[in-house]
């Protein structure tokens, strides 16, 4: 079985599932993290791999940018293959006064000012959260791995160029960083009765003007594949 965006055939991929925004970053973990790693898509170059961590079977695979992205392929993951839990490892842009470059951000829950949840036709704003499952062991591994971490709410935005520039409005609610892909993923879980996680690695601070390369960002934020990775097989 394959889907137009995924040639992967049922039990190609494991329960869980990694999945970084950039299919590079799927790469660089199957190669550096795990063994045997063996590659079931390359449709429209989003990148995907099976192997085993610590002797447990775990895929990588890559989302694209934004929410109609990352919405369909883990839906497909969620629906058509099977997967039981999506960590989302990805970058993050910080709101927050007191996340700095190169923190890691456990979202517990995300605000978005997408329309993505008008297709449930909810009578209300539905309020997109982490599964305290994948949650509560993220927070043991970080704390594990001696990382600088923070745990709370995040923004999903749409957009990437704000022209309200409205960073300073989310600040004032506590939310710590923003990226583009979390509340589809939560969603799509909730929605098919599944484990969703986003950790995210702050790649640049917009209000203060500081940022990483993009080879950082594909390939140096090990902390939070670290995380990410003692999550998937934590018991």
């Amino acid at each position: 079985m394959s889907t137009p965006h995924n040639s992967a055939k049922k039990g190609d991929i494991a329960k869980t599932v990694l999945m970084p925004g950039d299919p590079l970053r799927a790469k660089f973990i199957a190669e550096n993290f795990l063994t045997d790693p063996v590659c079931y898509n390359e449709v429209r170059g989003m990148l995907g791999f099976t192997g085993t961590y610590k002797g447990v079977p775990v895929s990588v695979q890559g989302s694209g940018m934004g929410m109609p992205s990352i919405g369909i392929y883990s839906y497909e993951l969620f629906n058509e293959y099977d997967v039981e839990n999506i960590i989302r490892v990805g970058t993050a842009g910080a709101i927050a006064d007191n996340v700095q470059l190169r923190d890691v951000i456990i979202a517990m829950s995300t605000s978005t000012n997408s329309a993505y949840g008008d297709q449930y036709r909810l009578p209300g704003k539905y309020a997109p959260t982490a599964s305290w499952a994948l949650l509560s062991k993220a927070v043991e591994a970080a704390k594990a791995n001696g990382s600088r971490y923070h745990v709370g709410n995040i923004l999903s935005s749409d957009t990437f160029y704000d022209d309200a520039n409205s960073l300073a409005d989310w600040q004032k609610m506590g939310v710590l960083g923003i990226e583009m892909e979390a509340a589809a993923l939560y969603m799509n879980a909730a929605r098919a009765g599944k484990n969703a996680l986003c950790i995210l690695t702050v790649s640049d601070c917009p209000l203060k003007g500081l940022s990483t390369s993009a080879e950082e960002r594909q390939s140096t934020f090990l902390d939070m594949m670290k995380i990410a990775l003692e999550t998937a097989i934590a018991d």
